[in-house]
């Protein structure tokens, strides 16, 4: 039952349950860097190996350090602490492997710790009670979701590049609707599995 219940969460988390697209966490980087695929992909792979080690490690610090000593309340800080010291990871690790991807990513890389949707996954792993497998079930589904939707972002709009768009839609308007309407069609899944 265990293991139907992590494949039911990280199923969710990719598609009914996407930490973008439902819960609006993490667009700051998505519409930034979603005009590239191959960019998108860098930072997708990024997000997805940060996002699910975190997970893990918060779980595993939340729940054998801060909770038998009373730190609970030291939550935000020190799940922070800990994404921020994976973003350095892979940092250097793109540094080392792609000179063109780390100059492409650029600012948003070392932004990728203060991304709001690595640290709402640690706290709704948290406030919903995971085991440690359903963490990272969860972390993994997230962060595949995440990676899917900025590759579906960017293929999009290489395609509208090559469009007459209206003057009024151009960047950031255009953007938000296309994001709404893959919102819509994430939640199309809805229904898929019952959790309960």
């Amino acid at each position: 039952m265990n293991f139907l219940s992590a494949f039911a969460i990280f199923f969710a988390a990719i598609f009914t349950n996407n930490i973008l697209l439902t819960n609006y966490l993490g667009m700051c980087s998505f519409l930034a860097v979603s005009r590239k695929v191959d960019t998108s992909v860098g930072l997708g792979l990024a997000v997805t190996f940060v996002m699910t080690f975190t997970s893990a490690i918060n779980w595993l610090v939340y729940h054998f350090i801060l909770t038998p000593l009373d730190l609970v309340y030291l939550r935000y800080i020190i799940f922070i602490v800990i994404i921020a010291a994976f973003v350095q990871l892979v940092e250097m690790i793109i540094e080392r492997v792609s000179d063109i991807l780390y100059a492409s990513l650029g600012i948003f890389l070392p932004l990728i710790t203060v991304n709001c949707s690595i640290l709402g996954v640690s706290l709704f792993m948290v406030i919903r009670d995971y085991t440690f497998i359903n963490s990272i079930a969860y972390g993994l589904g997230s962060g595949i979701g995440w990676f899917l939707a900025i590759i579906a972002m960017a293929g999009i709009r290489e395609k509208m590049d090559r469009s007459r768009i209206p003057n009024g839609l151009e960047g950031a308007g255009i953007a938000l609707i296309i994001a709404g309407i893959m919102a819509m069609a994430f939640v199309g899944f809805s229904g898929m599995l019952n959790l309960s």
